[in-house]
């Protein structure tokens, strides 16, 4: 029985820092807003303790920051520690597809991809939309299954980490977008073409496309920011009314929905 009851406990933990971080993903839970373990709880209706434990996975993550004494609140990331987070993957990736121009792909590379190229067609049509929640579950999930090719366990969880904190700090702003189709990378089915292909130069050029139309967005909107504020960019300020969470867990099990909450399971405790 105490071993089912940690099991139980354990993946309750896991729900909570999914559904948490599917709504800071979503923009509903704005960077700087601060909480208690024990308002999340009257929330989802749990008890504190998996609330706890799952608020410090996602100060783990570097999602959350712990306030003495008053709880935790959303990270606050800035223009530049997007613009860091752009230079951290890109040379993370451009270091992989060197590894895999020296040694090859490997072997069942075809089969590999074809889970890969369905994410990829999912997200391209995403960004054609400007479904921005679509767009993120698929994209987290391409890149995951993407990484995962080169059998590194800490360069696929390090890149899914950096690609959350990244969609985490860019929601807010890009749901202000006038014209949300042009600020979204979709060269998704490219890139997985091009690996197919072994075209391993076509392919880091692909990513170098995405990383610079990242940072030409970053670029922009770092100097709309200075000309409406007259100061270092900061985080949109946080509302003042109470989070928007759901009240109970999301389903997470094969039937869910292709947005933020249908994206990979593994980041978390």
């Amino acid at each position: 029985m105490a071993g089912s009851q940690a099991v139980t406990r354990s993946t309750l933990r896991q729900q909570l820092a999914d559904a948490l971080r599917d709504e800071a993903l979503a923009g509903r839970l704005e960077q700087r807003r601060e909480f208690t373990v024990k308002q999340i709880a009257e929330q989802y209706g749990v008890s504190a303790t998996p609330v706890r434990e799952a608020l410090f996975d996602l100060c783990a993550q570097g999602l959350l920051e712990s306030v003495q004494h008053r709880g935790f609140r959303v990270r606050q990331f800035t223009v530049a520690d997007f613009k860091a987070m752009v230079e951290a993957r890109s040379l993370v990736v451009d270091g992989v597809f060197r590894r895999m121009a020296e040694h090859g792909p490997g072997t069942g590379l075809a089969e590999a991809l074809v889970s890969v190229r369905r994410r990829a067609e999912e997200a391209r049509r995403a960004a054609r939309t400007g479904s921005l929640e679509v767009l993120i579950g698929y994209d987290l999930r391409f890149w995951r299954e993407l990484s995962e090719l080169v059998g590194n366990v800490y360069i696929t969880d390090f890149l899914h980490r950096i690609r959350v904190q990244a969609w985490v700090f860019s929601v807010p702003y890009l749901r202000e977008a006038p014209l949300l189709r042009e600020e979204l990378w979709g060269g998704h089915t490219a890139l997985v073409e091009a690996i197919t292909r072994r075209d391993l130069d076509e392919a880091r050029e692909l990513v170098q496309e995405c990383n610079r139309q990242a940072l030409d967005w970053a670029d922009r909107l770092q100097a709309h920011l200075l000309d409406v504020r007259g100061a270092v960019p900061a985080a949109p300020a946080p509302s003042t009314a109470p989070a928007p969470y759901a009240g109970s867990l999301p389903h997470t099990g094969p039937g869910a929905p292709p947005g933020p909450g249908a994206a990979p399971r593994s980041e978390g405790a």
